[in-house]
């Protein structure tokens, strides 16, 4: 009897947890919803078309196109530039 409420208890965190992880987002929906998207995490899978810096600063910057459209991502923090995200971790696949 006792091993249904903790069933519930633990599947309820499992919800409330993934519900707070990044999510998978598409260009076009960071651009038409901007404010939807406001200092929350999200992912975007896509291809690097483009990428530069400027010596001795501390910036990265590059734009990735998933399809939907092209985005420009800040990499170690940055200033605000219009829309971009700042890169909070990075993942290559090849």
């Amino acid at each position: 009897m006792v091993k249904a409420p903790r069933f519930v208890l633990a599947l309820l965190g499992a919800v409330l947890i993934s519900g707070c992880a990044a999510r998978g987002v598409h260009v076009a929906q960071l651009k038409d919803q901007p404010a939807r998207y406001y200092n929350k995490s999200v992912s975007v899978n896509g291809v690097v078309t483009r990428s530069w810096g400027v010596p001795l600063v501390p910036f990265q910057f590059y734009s990735v196109d998933d399809g939907t459209g092209q985005i420009t991502v800040i990499g170690h923090g940055g200033q605000s530039l219009g829309l971009h995200l700042d890169e909070e971790k990075r993942k290559i696949k090849y």
